[in-house]
């Protein structure tokens, strides 16, 4: 594959939430838990943030401001997605394999 693949992102520039076509068909409880964790980091550190998935599947995230944005909290960014990460585990795995499975082509074997 060799390329990333953008799952969603929130600016607080735009403030808009942008969620990858491609992803229309994840069910609606896990899209609207996607926006919610996207807009609240944005609305508490400020910038923009993206989650995308790297060339082996892996859920990725990437944040950014505009260049002298004296608001943008660099270390509250750091700290507050380490908590995301921490308290959503089960839904990042969860995107991780679906990603692996229906885009990488992956075999799915459940674990006995």
């Amino acid at each position: 594959m060799g390329r990333e693949t953008i799952l969603c992102g929130a600016s607080a520039y735009t403030q808009k939430f942008y969620l990858n076509p491609e992803f229309e068909n994840l069910p609606e409880g896990i899209k609207e838990e996607l926006k919610i964790v996207c807009v609240l980091y944005t609305e508490d550190i400020g910038g923009a943030l993206t989650l995308f998935f790297d060339e082996e599947g892996s859920l990725r995230f990437e944040t950014s401001s505009q260049e002298g944005d004296l608001l943008y909290d660099e270390i509250g960014s750091v700290l507050k997605m380490k908590q995301f990460q921490r308290e959503r585990q089960e839904l990042l795995e969860s995107l991780e394999l679906f990603f692996r499975v229906f885009f990488l082509g992956e075999e799915f074997l459940e674990e006995e």
